[in-house]
């Protein structure tokens, strides 16, 4: 993860440049797959391709690497044996790059068939998408400068943390820091890279999204603080309308967590 750390950057020029990268780095879509019987999957097999929203800007759960134009990660992975399970051709997937705003958006307008980017599921938003079984849960956590001596959320009464756009952060440092009696100010960006450019300029204090996500952003000036806040359970999300490739989907992911599949990509990727 502390290699890919120096991507992160241009590997959001990449992707918003080339838009959805193939696994396989080619358009090939290969040979006709016979029918699944599940009208859902039918609509994928018909197409040729699994098409998946995945983070760009996350070490360990989702990269593009700017020096081979792939993605890489926990979320690319599974994707991947996704399109195994369907075509038996890891490399049939398209990545599209997604944030915590334009995630939701692409998956309800079809451009995607599924989001596999952190995506923490909340009853709220069950309500709006199908969500798998879960296949990782972290929590909310805060990076600062060293300099600034800050221990915890306590040191940053009159602060300003910067948090993603659409993210769950803000409410599960709101909840943490109410009980505290301290009292901050936010700052939304669109992507990560841009919040650690604000932390690192001084336009906020603190930095915070999930904890296995700030490990990303690790460097000799920042450090994070110790608690966490708020567990933050990741699901893959499909269109509310499409229930039985959600059934689908979740069968498998059932699976790949009895049979120890997540729990070696998670030591895969030191998460």
């Amino acid at each position: 993860m502390k290699t890919a750390k120096k991507f992160i950057c241009a590997a959001l020029i990449l992707a918003a440049v080339t838009g959805a990268v193939f696994a396989g780095g080619k358009k090939d879509q290969g040979p006709a797959v016979q029918s699944t019987g599940n009208a859902d999957l039918d609509k994928i097999v018909k197409a040729g391709l699994l098409k998946v929203g995945v983070k760009s800007d996350v070490p360990g759960f989702g990269l593009l690497n700017p020096d081979t134009g792939h993605y890489e990660g926990l979320e690319i992975d599974m994707a991947k044996l996704l399109a195994k399970e369907i075509f038996g051709d890891e490399n049939r997937v398209a990545f599209t790059p997604v944030t915590a705003k334009t995630r939701g958006p692409l998956l309800d307008n079809g451009d995607i068939d599924f989001v596999i980017a952190t995506f923490t599921v909340t009853e709220e938003r069950k309500l709006t998408y199908n969500f798998s079984s879960i296949y990782y849960t972290d929590g909310v956590g805060l990076l600062t400068k060293k300099a600034a001596g800050y221990t915890g959320l306590k040191d940053l009464n009159g602060k300003t943390i910067g948090v993603a756009q659409s993210a769950t952060s803000r409410k599960a440092i709101e909840d943490g820091a109410a009980p505290l009696g301290v009292k901050v100010n936010f700052a939304e960006f669109a992507t990560y890279p841009e919040i650690k450019a604000a932390l690192d300029s001084g336009r906020v204090d603190a930095f915070s999204v999930d904890k296995a996500i700030l490990r990303g952003y690790l460097d000799a000036s920042v450090g994070l603080l110790p608690d966490t806040y708020s567990p933050q359970p990741y699901g893959i999300a499909s269109k509310l309308s499409n229930k039985n490739l959600a059934s689908w989907v979740d069968g498998l992911i059932v699976k790949w967590l009895g049979d120890g599949t997540i729990d070696n990509l998670i030591k895969k990727y030191d998460l």
